[in-house]
């Protein structure tokens, strides 16, 4: 399988987030993940509850990500894989989405907890991770070698695997952003993975299309983001 890269319309040069969002954690607070670890709020987790085995026949499509998939403090309907599962149904594409977005997760810690993902044995898997790593200045090298191993283990486990990049913004300092950015295209093009440069295209920036935090879509910016990953997959896997 050879990596395709597609561009949904314009790259924006800005990142998922301001400067300011770090005083305020970023795309996560680790205190709120933490909450929502020790006390098994679902409603942070963006994941869904597990269905009767047979009760939908199609294959799986896992989203597999952070607070950006898991639709941050909206209902799961809200979020962008909500709105993917009705653009899918609308083009007749026969996947069944599950969210298995979680707040605050770092590539380490969404590493952590992938046999949940897993035990959903997913045909088609969005990996849509990095951006609390970036935010927090975790290690880069680290980053890189966690989402090698999410999506081998994805691989391993069947299934085809599309990765999301992220952007941070300018003002992280030219080094790391450079290396930042650069694992994305560079992890597509070695493992041959279906590859979405920008997982917030057309999103990330715009007042009108992100919550009050000016981080996390709303509503409105999620189904553009569904819409556009939709696109891609009528790009990566033609009906």
């Amino acid at each position: 399988m050879r990596h395709r890269y597609l561009t949904v319309g314009r790259l924006l040069p800005a990142a998922i987030v301001c400067a300011a969002a770090i005083l305020s954690g970023g795309c996560s607070a680790p205190d709120a993940e933490t909450r929502t670890r020790e006390s098994g709020e679902f409603a942070e987790t963006g994941g869904r509850e597990r269905e009767p085995a047979g009760a939908d026949p199609r294959p799986v499509l896992v989203a597999f990500g952070d607070s950006l998939t898991a639709g941050r403090r909206g209902p799961r309907d809200s979020s962008y894989p909500g709105f993917l599962q009705e653009e899918f149904d609308r083009r007749g594409r026969p996947l069944r989405v599950v969210n298995e977005g979680v707040s605050g997760d770092t590539t380490a810690v969404a590493l952590a907890r992938i046999d949940v993902a897993l035990a959903h044995d997913p045909q088609w898997a969005i990996v849509a991770l990095g951006a609390n790593d970036g935010m927090r200045g975790l290690p880069i090298d680290v980053m890189e070698r966690n989402l090698r191993e999410i999506v081998s283990r994805f691989q391993a486990h069947g299934a085809n695997v599309v990765l999301a990049g992220m952007k941070l913004p300018r003002n992280y300092g030219p080094d790391f952003v450079q290396a930042f950015d650069g694992v994305f295209p560079r992890l597509a093009a070695d493992m041959e993975l279906h590859f979405i440069p920008f997982l917030l295209e057309n999103v990330a920036m715009v007042r009108e299309l992100n919550r009050s935090d000016g981080i996390h879509p709303n509503a409105e910016g999620n189904a553009l983001i569904a819409k556009q990953v939709a696109d891609a997959f009528d790009a990566f896997a033609p009906l």
